[in-house]
């Protein structure tokens, strides 16, 4: 029996995503993969609506990523906002899932600055789609800064220059500063990232801490953050456990913890745990990456 071409195009659609990674468990945490950048050409496609190859048009294909990280050369986690531009003109494009695959594979590998990641990102991915591709990497809080007038005017933690990290959560890292006195603070890290128990998918997520007491010392409150990275729980019991944390180990007078984590499946899940000196609902703002 003679297929139909519409039919033809199912087949061969279905065949090719058999290739991909798609529809196939998933492994988060590998080391960079630049080979699995999976290509998909352009012109198959562009033949069912009758373009040859003369395009009657030109264009970008804009893709943001508001999940990037990577380390630098002492180890602290690095976060950003990247703009990937692909040229309509280019023979491939890239799949989804492969792109967001080996995006993650940069978690926990070291670079000596953004450039360097940025130069081994266009040369990955220009290779893969035949063409030269545009990147722009964006620091999240001056995004959140610029762009949202809403959000708190919180202290970032993230610029401290630390080393000495751990990756799974240790609650003595927390210390005070035996140096000041009482304050009053609102803190906050874009460096949160905690991984979902059923899936094992990476969790991405800024942090506000807000607290009246005696001064909590910042560099190591960041390394707690950070120590959340290979933590394997839900967003809600993750927020507790910090909430905890900070609440027996500084000895807060009031302390809210309020996390705002970037969406999955079209969904941002933002846990608010706050003392009962405190409100219970916590204001609304959107970061950066939501």
């Amino acid at each position: 029996m003679q297929l139909k071409h519409h039919d033809q195009t199912k087949v061969s659609q279905t065949q090719h995503s058999a290739q991909t990674p798609l529809g196939k468990e998933t492994e988060y945490d590998q080391v960079y993969s630049p080979d699995i950048l999976f290509p998909i050409e352009r012109m198959g496609n562009r033949q069912t609506i009758n373009i040859s190859d003369e395009l009657p048009f030109h264009g970008k294909d804009v893709w943001t990523c508001y999940e990037l990280s990577w380390l630098n050369s002492k180890g602290k986690p690095q976060v950003g906002i990247a703009y990937f531009s692909f040229c309509a003109e280019s023979p491939f494009m890239v799949e989804s899932k492969s792109f967001k695959l080996y995006l993650n594979s940069f978690n926990h590998v070291a670079f000596e600055g953004v450039q360097v990641l940025k130069k081994v990102m266009q040369h990955d991915l220009s290779e893969v789609t035949g063409a030269a591709v545009s990147i722009e990497i964006c620091d999240v809080d001056s995004e959140i800064t610029t762009r949202f007038k809403n959000a708190p005017q919180a202290i970032c933690l993230d610029h401290l220059d630390i080393d000495d990290f751990q990756y799974q959560p240790l609650a003595s890292l927390l210390s005070l500063d035996a140096a000041e006195g009482q304050t009053t603070e609102l803190l906050c890290s874009h460096l949160l990232r905690t991984n979902c128990p059923v899936t094992g998918q990476p969790d991405w997520g800024s942090i506000y801490i807000q607290y009246s007491g005696r001064k909590i010392n910042h560099a190591n409150l960041l390394r707690y953050i950070v120590s959340f990275r290979q933590c394997q729980d839900f967003h809600e019991h993750c927020v507790e456990r910090i909430f905890m944390d900070l609440l027996k180990h500084c000895q807060c007078e009031s302390l809210s913890v309020y996390a705002r984590y970037t969406r999955r499946g079209g969904l941002d899940i933002n846990p608010y745990r706050a003392t009962k000196n405190l409100s219970a609902s916590p204001v609304s703002f959107r970061t950066s990456r939501q």
